[in-house]
């Protein structure tokens, strides 16, 4: 099992600037690389401070700079707000920067806050019809002249130009959750990414079962990858006690997460207050002790058993999803960790 990090800008107010929170996100980046992790992941997010990325393109093409070795995740562009030949000539653009190290994830979307401003209110639901044709365009476009006359695009006959470095063409993923969303997935040749949020192994488990029903109905493709996502945090042996800052950080979050989701306040210069604990009453899974049991928070060797268990289940890629709440130091000093500690233990 290989591993991977899962970073933004992370913005909870204004102490910090955007410049320090870019050099921040370049330095935990390098550290993952000197650590052995198999690629950086960043996200597309709009208008909203807590995690900060209108596209994945310029910051990985600056880190293709800065790196050698870590290949370059757009984890995940979102589908409906893209263009085929955009998608297509951008990531391959970023393929020759990096020289062969970029692979794109596409995912449908999910905040309908988003959508509002982005996709003239298209229901954030309805997004999966868009990644449903732009992967097979994409695909297409890479390999060659290809028109499209599609039910969301058309457009006569076109190239990505450049094209990908990588043959037959660059890796894609695709986020899922549902059955349908595994399948279609799989029988494109896809990579699949999946995040229990903030659920328990079991849910691991159910998703590991969803992908393995995609592959066995689908023999005449290749068995693609699975990656799984989750808030990580390791914490010395000598400070006990370190997992409550940690999931009380990782809980903030997803609170902060329900309420731009939730999309019934207008955000003020792009934050927005988490919601209130009040509203979790009888939610157990977002109390900070169920967090320090779902989210991956531990000594080393906690981290390494449980990770263990991911490894014999045959996920593939383990993505330390390092956007929580906490300093950069406190994220810098987890990571240090991880790498001296944890990665050696799978190799």
């Amino acid at each position: 099992m290989r591993f991977s990090l899962f970073v933004h800008m992370e913005r909870w107010d204004e102490e910090v600037s955007h410049r320090q929170l870019f050099e921040n996100l370049s330095e935990l980046t390098l550290m993952a690389e000197a650590g052995g992790f198999s690629t950086v992941w960043i996200g597309e997010h709009h208008a909203m401070e807590y995690t900060i990325s209108p596209s994945p393109m310029p910051l990985l093409a600056h880190l293709a700079a800065k790196t050698s070795t870590i290949r370059l995740g757009a984890g995940t562009i979102v589908a409906p707000f893209w263009h085929p030949i955009r998608v297509a000539g951008e990531s391959a653009l970023l393929d020759v920067i990096s020289n062969g190290r970029m692979e794109v994830g596409l995912a449908r979307g999910a905040y309908q806050f988003e959508f509002d401003r982005l996709a003239g209110g298209l229901p954030a639901g309805d997004g999966g019809k868009h990644l449903r044709e732009l992967v097979p365009a994409v695909r297409a476009l890479w390999q060659g002249d290809y028109a499209h006359d599609g039910q969301i695009w058309q457009f006569p006959t076109s190239t990505s130009v450049p094209k990908p470095v990588q043959h037959p063409t660059p890796p894609m993923w695709i986020a899922a959750r549902d059955p349908d969303s595994h399948d279609f997935a799989v029988a494109q040749g896809c990579n699949v990414m999946v995040t229990p949020l903030m659920k328990g192994d079991e849910e691991v488990v159910d998703l590991k079962r969803k992908f393995d029903t995609a592959v066995a109905n689908h023999p005449e493709v290749p068995r693609p990858d699975l990656m799984v996502l989750r808030h990580t945090h390791v914490h010395s042996p000598d400070e006990p006690d370190a997992w409550r800052p940690a999931a009380e950080a990782i809980n903030r979050f997803y609170r902060t997460f329900d309420a731009w989701f939730g999309n019934r306040t207008t955000p003020v210069n792009g934050f927005l207050e988490p919601s209130p604990q009040s509203k979790f009453e009888g939610r157990p899974e977002f109390e900070p002790e169920s967090l320090h049991k779902t989210a991956v928070i531990g000594t080393p060797d906690e981290v390494i058993e449980r990770l263990r268990f991911y490894e014999e289940l045959g996920i593939d890629e383990y993505s330390f999803w390092i956007d929580n709440g906490l300093s950069h130091d406190e994220k810098r000093r987890s990571l240090e960790l991880f790498s001296k500690e944890v990665v050696p233990a799978f190799r």
